[in-house]
C-alpha cells in the first residue's frame, strides 16, 4: 500500500524531514519526505497496512505540534521506491 500525505502548519524548518526520517527507520516502509513550495511538507510511504499505518501513526503523534492539519489519499504505486529518503 503507498499513501501520500500533505502535513500543514509549521512544518519547514523544524527538522519535520529528519525526524520522519529518524522514525521511518522503525518500520519497514520505503518513501520519501520533502518540503513543498508552498510551505507544506509531502511525504511518501509505502510498506504492508500495519507498517504504514504504524509510521504515519508515529509521525502524527511525535511531531503533533508543529501539524496543522493533514491530508492523507492513498495512491496507486509509480516509480520504484528504495529506503526512506530525504528529497530536495
Amino acid at each position: 500500500m503507498r499513501k501520500r500525505v500533505i502535513y500543514r502548519g509549521r512544518v519547514q524548518g523544524v527538522g519535520f524531514r529528519a525526524t520522519t526520517q529518524a522514525v521511518a527507520s522503525r518500520f519497514e516502509v520505503t518513501g520519501y519526505v520533502r518540503n513543498l513550495r508552498d510551505g507544506s511538507v509531502e511525504l511518501v510511504a509505502e510498506g504492508s497496512e500495519a507498517e504504514a499505518q504504524g509510521f504515519l501513526h508515529a509521525i502524527a503523534e511525535r511531531l503533533a505540534r508543529y501539524i496543522d492539519g493533514a491530508e492523507t489519499a492513498r495512491v496507486d504505486a509509480g516509480e520504484d521506491l528504495d529506503g526512506f529518503e530525504i528529497r530536495h
